[in-house]
């Protein structure tokens, strides 16, 4: 087996790891999606245990398309070999990397989590590159990185062609958080070096900190209401999207500009 780019990741996985950009996909990229000549979706790097491609299949069966078609790409074969059982009709797994072998098909997404985290920076926008490159016209590249059961994740949207994400989202456990800025630690590989005193994403992370503190006074209402303070806070600075129904799940969406020096 040759030609796959890419390198064996750790492969840490966990049942329902990725539940939060699978809540957001079904929210932000569902119409892509339903409006697909062909719903293709690709889960790449889905680790030592396929149970997060698994959930994303039935989530998007379920809540989008019953057609819809997902492929788990692996560039370790014994990963592919050791999820050949769990296949469905619809559910496959197969070897290769950032060159998303699907043939002549185009995916309308592509997920890629936990995978470019232990890539050099430098290397991050060619594997953007690579992957965009291999999205229908209308498709979506989400890339990003959570921690080992799901509590704190950071994603990037890209379309296809694309080098520069469209819009990063910061999405946490509300009731465990401590304070905004504890997501720091999943920030995309081209972020996570910047967050020192000068750079865009550490004022905000610290604009976001204080608007939580800010809000204390909904500590007794529960931590659900306060984050939506925070971020209604927040807002009057920042050009945050979307509206209350995705705050009150501890998600923040934001465009990717706002972080560009």
């Amino acid at each position: 087996m040759n030609g796959a780019v890419g390198d064996i990741t750790r492969g840490t996985t966990n049942p329902n790891r990725l539940r939060r950009v699978d809540r957001w996909v079904l929210h932000a990229v569902c119409p892509t999606i339903r409006s697909a000549q062909q719903p293709l979706v690709v889960d790449l790097g889905y680790g030592a245990l396929p149970i997060t491609t698994a959930e994303m299949f039935s989530r998007l069966k379920k809540h989008v398309r019953p057609d819809v078609e997902v492929i788990g790409i692996e560039i370790d074969p014994l990963r592919v070999t050791q999820a050949k059982p769990i296949e469905v009709p619809g559910l496959s797994f197969q070897y290769g990397g950032f060159e998303i072998p699907t043939g002549d098909r185009n995916p309308i997404m592509i997920r890629a989590f936990n995978v470019l985290r232990q890539y050099d920076e430098s290397e991050v926008i060619s594997a953007w590159k690579t992957m965009t490159e291999r999205l229908a016209p209308e498709g979506y590249l989400i890339e990003g990185t959570c921690d080992e059961i799901g509590r704190r994740s950071v994603w990037v949207s890209l379309r296809a062609g694309q080098t520069q994400p469209e819009t990063i989202t910061f999405s946490t456990h509300i009731a465990s958080l401590e304070k905004p800025s504890d997501l720091a630690p999943r920030l995309p590989k081209v972020l996570i070096h910047r967050n020192v005193p000068g750079e865009k994403i550490y004022e905000f992370l610290q604009t976001f900190d204080r608007a939580w503190q800010a809000q204390s006074s909904f500590i007794p209402f529960g931590s659900r209401q306060r984050f939506v303070a925070a971020v209604e806070q927040l807002a009057k600075t920042y050009p945050v999207l979307d509206n209350k129904d995705r705050w009150r799940l501890g998600e923040v969406t934001l465009p990717w500009e706002v972080f560009i020096n």
